[in-house]
C-alpha cells in the first residue's frame, strides 16, 4: 500500500465555496470519499455519524462549521446576530455530548464574538474565521508536540498496543496516540504496532491499520479480546490511547474497551499512557464520574458490518461509546505542554500553569 491516505485532509475548509470539507471516515478503507459540506444539519449530522471523528477533528471541524453558520447569518445588528450564533453553537454542540473539543471549539468562537461587540459584524466574521483556522494550525503544532514527548517513552523496535483510531485521520497531522509512531518513522525507527479492531465500530481495523500500513510500520490486527493474550506473550512494551476528555484527577475516558486494556496491563506490568491535547483536558470536573457517557444505537451491535442480522430480534443492548480508565491505572498522560505522572490533580494542575 502507498501513503496516499496519508496526503488526504481530514478536514479542511474551503472559504470560497462556503464548505466544510472532510475525508468521510465510514467508507474507510474500501473507499476514500470527499464530503463537501455547506448547511449546518449535514455538518451536525457528519460529527454524530462519525463521518469526521477523532477529538481533536472534531474539535476543527466545529470552528470551521460553527464559522460558516456565523457567515450565513444576515443581521447587522450585534445582539440579533449573537441571538443565531448562539443557537447554531447549540445546535453544533448536541451533536456528541463527550468529546470536549467539540464544546472547546465552539466556546473559542463564541468568545471571539464576546470579546468583539465593539466592531462590526463583517470584521467580526473575519475574526471568527482567523479564530477556526488557528484552531487547526495549532492542533498540527500540538500533535507533533506530543509526538516528540511520546518518543521518549519508547525506543526503535518496540511493540506497541493500541486502541480505536488517535492517528492521523482523528487530527490534522501525526495524531495523538499514533504521533510518536509516525514522527519516529520520519526518522527512521520501526516499531511493532498492534491494533486492537475496536469493536463495535472497528476504528481500529478499518482506520489505524490503514493509516499505520501506509506509514510503513509493521502493523498486526487482533480482536479486543486477544489483547491480554499478546500481553502476556511478552510482545507488548507499552500501550498508548488516545482521549475524549480527561478529568482534573486523570480519570481518561476514551474509546469504549479502554479501560479494559488498563487493568490487563496493570496485571502484566506493561506501561499504559493516554496521549492527548490540554484541549482535551476538562479540569472543571473532579473525576471521570461526571463524564456523561454517549449511548449508540443498539444496530451498531446487532446489525452494522454483518450481511443479516447477527442477534436475536428482542435481546437487549448495552451500547456505551466510551469508558473512563481510572487514574490509578495510568502511568502517564502526555500532552503538548509534557508529561504528567501522578499524582495528577497537581501534575495537570502544573501543565496548565505551565500553558498559561
Amino acid at each position: 500500500m502507498n501513503n496516499e491516505i496519508l496526503n488526504y485532509e481530514s478536514v479542511a475548509l474551503d472559504d470560497d465555496d462556503s464548505a466544510l470539507v472532510i475525508l468521510d471516515q465510514t467508507e474507510l478503507p474500501g473507499e476514500i470519499k470527499i464530503l463537501r459540506l455547506k448547511n449546518q444539519k449535514d455538518i451536525w449530522q457528519a460529527i454524530y455519524k462519525l463521518q469526521v471523528r477523532g477529538a481533536p477533528a472534531i474539535g476543527i471541524a466545529a470552528g470551521f462549521g460553527l464559522y460558516l453558520a456565523a457567515k450565513n447569518i444576515q443581521a447587522d445588528d450585534y445582539e440579533e446576530f449573537f441571538s443565531q450564533f448562539h443557537a447554531a453553537k447549540e445546535y453544533l454542540n448536541s451533536s456528541r455530548p463527550t468529546a470536549v473539543n467539540l464544546s472547546w471549539a465552539l466556546n473559542r468562537l463564541e468568545n471571539v464574538l464576546i470579546n468583539n461587540r465593539d466592531k462590526n459584524i463583517s470584521e467580526i466574521k473575519k475574526l471568527l474565521r482567523d479564530e477556526a483556522v488557528k484552531i487547526k494550525d495549532e492542533d498540527i503544532l500540538m500533535c507533533r508536540k506530543i509526538g516528540e514527548y511520546g518518543l521518549t517513552l519508547i525506543k526503535d523496535g518496540d511493540g506497541i498496543l493500541t486502541h480505536c483510531n488517535a492517528g492521523q485521520l482523528a487530527t490534522s497531522k501525526y495524531g495523538t496516540a499514533l504521533a510518536p509512531i509516525h514522527l519516529g518513522r520520519e526518522r527512521g525507527m520501526n516499531f511493532k504496532v498492534y491494533c486492537d479492531e475496536t469493536r463495535p465500530l472497528l476504528q481500529g481495523a478499518r482506520l489505524s491499520t490503514f493509516e499505520l500500513i501506509a506509514d510503513g510500520v509493521e502493523t498486526t490486527l487482533i480482536c479486543d479480546n486477544m489483547a491480554s493474550q499478546v500481553m502476556k506473550n511478552g510482545w507488548i512494551n507499552a500501550v498508548f490511547v488516545g482521549c475524549d476528555r480527561v478529568a482534573a484527577n486523570g480519570d481518561a475516558c476514551n474509546k469504549i474497551g479502554t479501560s479494559g486494556l488498563a487493568v490487563l496491563a496493570k496485571y502484566y506490568g506493561v506501561p499504559f499512557y493516554v496521549l492527548g491535547p490540554t484541549s482535551t483536558i476538562d479540569m472543571s470536573i473532579k473525576n471521570g464520574r461526571e463524564i456523561i457517557i454517549e449511548q449508540r444505537p443498539a444496530e451498531e451491535v446487532t446489525e452494522m458490518w454483518y450481511k443479516k442480522r447477527m442477534a436475536p430480534k428482542d435481546v437487549k443492548v448495552y451500547n456505551p461509546a466510551f469508558d473512563v480508565t481510572d487514574n490509578e491505572l495510568i502511568t502517564g498522560i502526555v500532552t503538548e505542554y509534557g508529561i504528567a505522572r501522578p499524582p495528577y490533580s497537581e501534575s495537570l494542575k502544573k501543565i496548565f500553569d505551565e500553558k498559561k
